[in-house]
């Protein structure tokens, strides 16, 4: 949004940051305007919330939600798909993949997309979902709605390489680039930083943000237009999901739920997954950092752990219910972070530990604000395969690994 030198002033004045505007008169022309860009567009309104961090971390009283099991899945799979297959067709159910990450931890500075799993061939993080989503393409004989979500730091990266790859031969007319919107990051007292002379330091807003972002790009316009009634979000770091289930569709739709979340039976009750649950008595999940040792042991009527079923990052959501959530706030989540930023002469510095907030919304908190949920249990050695590190536990090796055993040349 573009503003005036004297607005931009007068926003910064307000919210006790000044001192943005330092190098001002160093910038060329467009480096101001840019500058001034970011400084309309900008939500100070959050800035004040890293000093009442303790009021956003309170958590309701949590109770067990059952996931609907493989045994009942199996049982009914040939109706939820048929449900699944025929809401797909009706051109109900598109796909948001949720790219806007970079392959830092794999030691890449491209986006996470991009980073090449194969051994003897090219295999890209990108083409093995594309190739996942084919799958439900040719079963349902209709190409489905594709919406990227990249960010600030990939999004040219991520077009070029797709566009380049033609897609790994996915319909480009139904594939639809967003990207996803940005927060400041500050430091302890709440300044913002300057990552550069004309540019405030930001991050992405944290995977909460992707239907906002969608809404600010236009793109809810096009999913009326289109008739689509049902958003499939997923990470990009799993190599092995189901986009756009036609079994998880139907299933969603036949319990009728406003949401799905895809989960997997956790290896260990500490497993670095969030478990899914009831807060309050709505829908919610538990992350992997605040499972006490009380609720990794509860069980639940059958004896059975009662948090046992973790999150994929694969969540179905009903188009209008999502409406109804971003018109509300979503939660925010203050995280502590290494922040590069400019020291008082003006040198770029990145911090060897943390040096700030960063601001987020996650998906989880869009999860508890919808009115029902279907935990809905897949095969984990089938859909389970995230990328998150080089080596070890959720690494490329351990993907390739689940690759090779679903029958995938690597």
């Amino acid at each position: 949004m573009s503003i005036t030198l004297a607005q931009a002033k007068e926003k910064l004045k307000k919210y006790g940051q000044e001192h943005v505007l330092k190098y001002y008169d160093e910038l060329s022309a467009a480096g101001q305007a840019a500058l001034l860009e970011q400084i309309g567009g900008s939500d100070m309104d959050i800035l004040d919330s890293c000093k009442h961090q303790e009021e956003l971390l309170e958590r309701g009283v949590i109770t067990p939600l059952a996931a609907m099991e493989l045994p009942e899945i199996e049982a009914n799979r040939e109706s939820f798909t048929a449900t699944g297959i025929e809401a797909i067709r009706a051109g109900k159910v598109a796909a948001v993949l949720l790219a806007g990450g970079m392959g830092t931890r794999l030691g890449s500075d491209d986006p996470k997309g991009v980073y090449n799993i194969g051994i003897t061939r090219e295999l890209y993080i990108f083409q093995c979902l594309v190739n996942n989503l084919m799958e439900v393409v040719r079963q349902a004989d209709t190409w489905i709605h594709l919406f990227v979500m990249t960010s600030d730091k990939n999004h040219e990266a991520t077009v070029k390489f797709l566009t380049e790859h033609e897609f790994f031969g996915y319909s480009a007319e139904y594939v639809h680039f967003f990207q996803q919107k940005m927060a400041l990051a500050v430091d302890y007292d709440g300044k913002v930083y300057m990552e550069e002379k004309g540019k405030m330091a930001s991050s992405p807003n944290g995977n909460g943000g992707w239907f906002v972002s969608m809404e600010d790009a236009g793109l809810v316009d096009l999913i009326h237009r289109e008739g689509i009634e049902w958003l499939n979000a997923f990470a990009v770091d799993n190599v092995l999901q189901r986009i756009c289930d036609p079994c998880f569709v139907g299933a969603t739709i036949q319990r009728e739920c406003v949401a799905g979340a895809k989960v997997v039976g956790k290896v260990t009750p500490d497993e670095k997954v969030g478990a899914i649950c009831l807060e309050d008595g709505r829908p919610s999940i538990v992350e992997y950092y605040d499972m006490t040792q009380e609720l990794m042991d509860a069980k639940d009527a059958q004896g059975k752990p009662a948090y046992h079923f973790g999150v994929i990052l694969n969540y179905l959501f009903n188009v209008e219910e999502l409406e109804r959530i971003v018109s509300q706030s979503l939660p925010l989540h203050v995280v502590e972070k290494k922040i590069p930023y400019l020291n008082e002469v003006g040198e770029l510095v990145k911090p060897q530990a943390p040096n700030g907030y960063k601001f987020e919304n996650l998906i989880l908190d869009m999860i508890h604000q919808t009115g029902s949920c279907l935990p809905f249990e897949v095969v984990r050695e089938k859909e389970f395969a995230p990328i998150k590190n080089k080596t070890g536990i959720d690494s490329v090796e351990s993907a390739r690994e689940l690759l090779r055993q679903n029958g995938v040349t690597l």
